[in-house]
């Protein structure tokens, strides 16, 4: 008989609440959870996630690493950025720990190729600690296993092509910045949209180097790439402004956006392949205004041709599920940066009979 998992939250914003409250009704055990903001240290994680006092306290993320190592839970997930150079502290407190980590940074969710260095520092160290680090989330199953799963059903593919709305004000200040949301079009051209407008050659540099700042399709294209086994040739993207004729109030941002202000921006990934197989992936997040909803459209395009189009998904809500449901493989799978493309798709775990240590799994934990 499996015990329960042992979980610690990295991290105490808009997206753990989901993720604390779905770990716990799967039976996991939330043993410690860190924050930087006075808004949620100190408060228990019960309030945060809506299920009422769990005498488990929000603690400062500067003391994670002793806390862990006291601590030993099975597995820690990290929601607090959506770039790698955010997420180095927070992994390596995972893996000098010994606790096996997953985050919901969409760079991490495919790293290798926009964030080299780090990557491989991380995942020297994970092997040599004997843990798992990965990134998952939404585009885990809604970019990358769905499309992989309906290649599997086709005779001959030409071109993948990819487009996801989603609303910026759902996932707190970080990503809304990312995305260029407040900003007046000059800025936007001069933070954001000038950083593409560059050569092959110095792009490759600047990956290198870590100064490549990159859209969440430039991650999902490379692991899509990865997953179906393609040699990529080159990559580009290229972001674009998006805008509305009328203010708009964000509260996330905590300003009234002016009109014809960027609200956010679509971001285009083109990737070639020797095998003659283009990935095109658009993710176009904003500020949205009314009539706005989430989308999800992939098309496969060959022999034969097959569209998926999802409707309003609830992007946080299946985020942070998949995020869950990932746990088991996360401690299944081979120690080091594992990226999940690696690792089985992500699947379904009924309430009692997932989030707890048993079989392979208990196995490997307990040789870690």
């Amino acid at each position: 008989m499996g015990r329960k998992l042992r979980i610690a939250q990295y991290g105490c914003g808009n997206m753990s609440a989901f993720i604390m409250r779905y770990a716990i009704e799967k039976g996991a055990e939330i043993v410690c959870a860190f924050g930087r903001s006075s808004r949620s240290i100190g408060k228990d994680i019960g309030e945060i996630a809506g299920v009422g006092k769990t005498g488990v306290l929000v603690q400062d993320s500067k003391d994670a690493l002793a806390i862990l190592k006291e601590k030993k839970p099975d597995a820690c997930v990290i929601a607090t950025a959506s770039l790698m150079q955010d997420l180095e502290r927070p992994f390596m407190d995972c893996a000098e720990s010994g606790v096996n980590a997953i985050t919901l940074c969409e760079e991490a969710f495919y790293p290798w190729n926009s964030a080299p260095q780090t990557t491989r520092m991380l995942d020297e160290l994970a092997r040599k600690q004997g843990v798992t680090l990965c990134g998952s989330g939404y585009q885990d199953v809604f970019w990358g296993n769905l499309v992989a799963v309906i290649a599997g059903a086709t005779h001959r593919i030409t071109k993948i092509t990819g487009r996801s709305s989603y609303n910026v004000e759902d996932y707190g200040l970080a990503l809304a910045k990312v995305h260029g949301a407040g900003l007046s079009l000059a800025e936007f051209e001069r933070e954001i949209a000038a950083a593409d407008n560059i050569s092959a050659t110095q792009r490759a540099a600047l990956i290198e180097q870590e100064a490549f700042l990159p859209s969440y399709m430039w991650s999902s294209n490379g692991w899509l790439a990865s997953r179906l086994g393609l040699t990529v040739r080159e990559q580009t993207q290229k972001c674009v402004p998006q805008t509305h004729n009328e203010e708009l109030r964000s509260e996330t941002l905590q300003m009234t956006i002016p009109a014809g202000y960027a609200t956010g921006m679509s971001a285009m990934v083109t990737t070639t392949t020797e095998e003659g197989i283009t990935i095109e992936g658009q993710c176009i997040g904003k500020v949205y205004a009314e009539g706005d909803f989430d989308q999800n459209v992939w098309t496969i395009h060959g022999e034969p041709d097959t569209e998926v189009i999802i409707n309003r998904p609830a992007t946080v809500e299946l985020t942070c599920a998949t995020i869950v449901n990932r746990i088991p493989d996360l401690i299944a799978a081979e120690p080091g940066f594992t990226t999940t493309e690696k690792m089985p798709s992500a699947r379904f775990h009924a309430k009692g009979q997932n989030l707890s240590l048993e079989g392979r799994d208990a196995t490997n934990a307990a040789f870690r």
